[in-house]
């Protein structure tokens, strides 16, 4: 399987080679867990799951090293932990808790490391630290500042040059800044304020500086993967690159001298026609989201576009996924008492993926399978057609729920027994061409929050 990848450097598709086929490593930046994450906050944990998926199953399980740092220090977590008059780690553990909780959910793998900010601070103070004797950063009233005019490399991922960096960033105006576009590595903490001791004053990292220690930590440097939202390019990945290949200017950072083998960004998610941001009020909450539809379904919704294309948010975008999981749920319970033995996906399938995790092509692929498995009167062929549609929905994490449980997941025992009732007395009255009691019927189950589906078979049933 030649899986090629779409390199923001680059700005190209290229085939994935791996430094070490034993130990692939890939590093994704994630959140600051300072309130509850919207959707659009897990469009890059569900691409880059999926990425993750792909390369267990070319590679092995065992292969692939997976880093997501959580940034646990910033002036918003500062800010809520004083409003709540708690120390940051009690604001901390509890978003974080329910991240990781909303993220199973989506069906995603844990990483390997998830790493914390306020758990790196040596390492942190270590790199600047390394970065100070190269010259590459500089100690000014209790600050320490990346020196940008040290690099010459600095603006190769973005593509822009130092002054357009400049003119459309927001930069920090300060009277200890060499030149505007030196960003912080170390910063001193305000009164009340969480701080660490160091070399050039108690303080605390900057928001760049924890990533790259991070990386370094974790993985070593140079990666095979650095993936994120495209919004990370600039200035938060430019500033990466430039500080863990300044902190360390004579190591052997592979293909390119690069900090990171490959670069990979997501689309924004949208809603309406801006991207999906707390600070405009736009947001819809995952937590809320997997709380009231099955996360499979939310998980399909992101992954329903490719990942590098914006994917605009609308009610029937979820709609729209969860009847396409029906469809495919329901040829896996009509084919319920089908016994099929462990195979490999198709290789129309993993070719889908191999381009540049071509989400809608596989799923494209999982219909055709499912179609087969419908439709075929052989025997084989109808087996051959449901492993492969299992061993294809466990790469990408799909169709891995008893299908029976897919449909009638919330209901207990007492609603089942009386929905099966009120549809065969549906069905009795249909047959009978009595269509008001029929509608009656229909009207009742809606009320008990039934979606009815009628097929050729019947009906079937599942919950709203």
């Amino acid at each position: 399987m030649n899986l090629t990848l779409h390199d923001t450097m680059t700005g190209e598709k290229r085939l994935f080679v791996p430094r070490d086929p034993a130990r692939v490593t890939m590093y994704v930046c994630g959140p600051t867990v300072y309130n509850y994450s919207h959707i659009g906050n897990f469009r890059p944990v569900v691409a880059f799951d999926l990425l993750f998926r792909v390369l267990r199953h070319i590679y092995g399980a065992e292969a692939v090293t997976y880093a997501a740092n959580i940034t646990d220090v910033d002036d918003k977590i500062n800010a809520k932990a004083s409003a709540e008059g708690v120390a940051i780690g009690v604001v901390t553990d509890r978003y974080l808790t329910a991240y990781r909780a909303d993220t199973a959910a989506l069906g995603a793998l844990p990483p390997t490391f998830q790493p914390r900010a306020t758990e790196t601070i040596d390492a942190i103070i270590a790199m600047i630290g390394r970065l100070v004797a190269n010259k590459a950063a500089y100690a000014a009233e209790g600050h320490v500042l990346f020196n940008t005019q040290t690099y010459a490399g600095y603006g190769e991922l973005s593509g822009r040059t130092l002054d357009d960096m400049i003119a459309g960033a927001r930069v920090e105006v300060a009277p200890y800044k060499q030149h505007p576009a030196d960003f912080v590595l170390w910063k001193p903490s305000k009164p009340g304020e969480p701080e660490w001791p160091s070399p050039w004053g108690a303080g605390r990292p900057g928001w760049h500086i924890e990533c790259s220690a991070m990386i370094e930590q974790t993985l070593g440097l140079p990666i095979d993967i650095h993936g994120g939202g495209i919004d990370l390019v600039f200035p938060h990945h430019e500033n990466e690159r430039a500080q863990g290949l300044c902190a360390d200017p004579d190591h052997d950072h592979g293909q390119g001298g690069g900090y990171s083998n490959y670069w990979m960004h997501n689309g924004f998610l949208t809603f309406g026609d801006e991207k999906m941001s707390k600070s405009l009020g736009n947001v819809v909450l995952a937590h809320d989201l997997v709380a009231q539809i099955p996360g499979e379904a939310v998980r399909w919704a992101l992954l329903s576009g490719h990942y590098r294309q914006p994917l605009e948010w609308t009610g029937d975008l979820l709609e729209q996924a969860r009847k396409s999981l029906d469809r495919l749920y329901g040829a896996l319970r009509r084919a319920a008492d089908l016994e099929v033995s462990p195979v490999d996906p198709p290789a129309a399938f993993l070719e889908a993926l191999a381009d540049d995790l071509n989400s809608p092509r596989a799923f494209a692929e999982l219909f055709a399978l499912a179609k087969t498995l419908e439709t075929a009167t052989d025997a084989d062929e109808r087996a051959k057609a449901k492993a492969e549609l299992l061993a294809a929905g466990a790469v990408i994490g799909f169709l891995q729920a008893d299908p029976e449980s897919w449909f009638q997941g919330g209901a207990d025992d007492a609603l089942k027994d009386k929905v099966e009732a009120l549809l065969a007395e549906r069905i009795d009255a249909r047959a009978a061409k009595d269509w008001p009691t029929a509608d009656r019927i229909r009207g009742e189950l809606d009320a008990l929050n039934v979606v009815v589906m009628d097929n050729a078979d019947g009906a079937t049933w599942r919950m709203k």
